[in-house]
């Protein structure tokens, strides 16, 4: 019954304190305040109803509440999902689903459901490792690229005048070629907020300056009618509780472009989601459970297919945000929802006066937050060919699309993977006058010391690499100062070899002892033995030539050559 339990209750709920329950309500309030504007602006990258940024944080927050891990992981709309939403529906071009409208709607909502299903066979088949493949300085470049996506979208909204059509170029010579045609009034509120926002960033941090924005924004627009003075503004806005059922009208012959969409969108979650509570789990000395995070996240994207919204996300920006205001635990959300539930229900028509600039200011804000400029630096400074890969992939968010980057993103992970599996750092090991390891990179003419040659290759032994490995060694040992008596392979670092990489080495040994040079191989695991036994290598190295450490082949080799 204890495991029962266990199993269904949730990990922040086991050892719950009353004491945090001030603070975890506060926190919760203040975040509320703080994801209502935003969430509803994350609906201007989605072209879905206002409204539907509000439902991303009822049902969809509840359920992971429930079944997630994470004490401070919040969920909810993202501007990086919804733009590959927004992109892969636009480029479909299914027919009758146009942005903003009720079939849209139902094809976001349904791309939601596919989400929640991959997220489940990723927890079922244990599959979660595929958000491994976007490395850091990838996402950084994709997380960039959105950034700009974002950000310049929402300039024909600050200025008032229409959105291009077309790809991202397109799009910014329209805005560009129309700014003739700004709307000043428009202009204002969407300055204004930006204004506002920063400056309660930058003076008053306490206090979410997006809210204040808004509140201001919707009194002046009310009291000097600024619709009339042609100010695009929201409208009515449905209230009442969010709808609950299957999204309607969805045609089996877009289900593979759905499905696209769905595995894009599902692959940034497993890598934002995972990041973002891991990075904050070990921040407060806490252990997270990623598998059960899936689950959670697979329910609150189930909740979100079925209570007309869009795919959520793990969000790093509002998890922080949780964080500085002293939340402890998942009570902070489920706070945060019940707030927006109560907007839901009573005062969506305070809304209907808020100037749509507004909502393009605090999203534009998100926009730049997310390039990542000291990102870059750093890259730069520590790994130039990570830099590029970094910059390609923002490039091509921005010039070929949001859903391309994301593929972009996983094919350049995994390329630069290889890269660095068939080109590993290996090097010849020295021992200095204070008997220390000393790593020299493997190039002709070094050596450990006369007649010796330590070499160490940073990588698992498979066809890719196993000939390099080999033509490295005979490269050591042709251009050794003083002929190799002893060719010592470090293999604390290899863990595996395949067959094909046994064929290789078996014929290495066959080299090198056709010169009359002893093979030793050294602080080999059990694993790797028990391979090299299969492969039939064993037989081909003495047992005294199998040695624990690389100290102990040193010394091994000395005596010899004292004796």
């Amino acid at each position: 019954m204890s495991k029962l339990l266990g199993a269904i209750v949730p990990p922040w709920m086991r050892s719950y304190d009353r004491t945090w329950i001030v603070p975890d309500v506060v926190a919760g309030v203040t975040l509320a305040a703080v994801a209502i504007p935003e969430c509803m602006g994350y609906t201007s990258i989605a072209q879905t109803p206002v409204v539907t940024g509000l439902y991303t944080v009822i049902f969809p927050t509840l359920l992971f509440v429930l079944l997630g891990s994470s004490r401070l992981l919040v969920v909810g709309a993202d501007s990086a999902t919804a733009a590959i939403l927004a992109a892969g529906l636009t480029s479909a071009a299914i027919p009758g689903a146009t942005p903003g409208s009720s079939e849209w709607l139902a094809y976001t909502s349904f791309i939601a459901l596919l989400c929640g299903g991959l997220l489940i066979l990723a927890r079922i088949f244990k599959l979660g490792f595929i958000g491994d493949f976007l490395s850091a300085s990838v996402l950084i470049g994709f997380l960039t690229g959105v950034g700009v996506q974002v950000f310049t979208g929402q300039i024909p909204d600050l200025l008032g005048i229409p959105k291009g059509t077309g790809n991202w170029f397109q799009q910014q010579w329209a805005w560009i070629s129309n700014l003739g045609s700004t709307s000043w009034p428009t202009f204002a509120f969407g300055l204004g907020t930006i204004i506002i926002i920063l400056g309660f960033k930058r003076f008053v941090p306490k206090v979410p300056g997006a809210i204040v924005a808004v509140v201001l924004s919707i009194a002046i627009s009310a009291a000097i009618d600024a619709q009339a003075d042609g100010v695009a503004i929201v409208g009515p806005v449905q209230g009442g509780f969010p709808p609950i059922g299957l999204p309607q009208g969805i045609s089996l012959n877009n289900i593979g472009i759905c499905l696209s969409v769905a595995f894009s969108c599902f692959v940034l979650i497993i890598a934002q989601s995972a990041a973002t509570s891991r990075s904050f789990a070990m921040k407060n000395g806490q252990k997270v459970d990623v598998n059960r995070d899936i689950v959670g996240l697979s329910g609150a994207n189930f909740a979100a297919g079925l209570s007309g919204t869009f795919v959520v996300n793990g969000s790093p920006t509002k998890t922080q945000i949780l964080d500085e205001e002293k939340g402890r635990t998942q009570l902070a959300n489920l706070t945060m929802a019940i707030v927006v539930l109560l907007v839901v229900l009573f005062f969506t028509s305070l809304l209907t006066d808020m100037p749509k600039a507004v909502l393009a200011g605090i999203v534009f804000l998100i926009g730049v937050d997310l390039i990542d400029i000291t990102g870059f630096k750093r890259i730069l400074a520590r790994r130039k060919n990570e830099f590029i890969v970094a910059l390609i992939t923002a490039i091509t968010v921005c010039a070929v699309g949001v859903e391309q980057g994301i593929i972009l993103a996983i094919v350049l992970s995994i390329l630069d993977l290889i890269r660095r599996q068939y080109k590993p750092a290996d090097f010849v090991v020295g021992i200095d006058d204070k008997g220390k390891k000393v790593y020299t990179a493997a190039t002709a003419g070094h050596q450990t010391e006369p007649g010796l040659i330590v070499f160490r290759y940073d990588a698992e032994l498979f066809y890719a690499n196993a000939n390099r490995f080999v033509d490295d060694v005979e490269v050591l040992v042709e251009n050794a100062p003083d002929p190799v008596k002893w060719l010592v392979a470090d293999a604390t670092a290899l863990t595996d070899i395949d067959y094909s990489a046994g064929i290789s080495l078996g014929g290495l040994i066959d080299y090198l002892h056709s010169h009359d040079i002893r093979f030793v191989l050294a602080g080999a695991d059990q694993q790797v033995l028990d391979t090299l036994e299969a492969f039939g290598l064993l037989a081909k190295i003495e047992s005294a030539d199998v040695v624990p450490s690389v100290g102990a082949a040193i010394d091994a080799f000395r005596l010899t050559r004292t004796s």
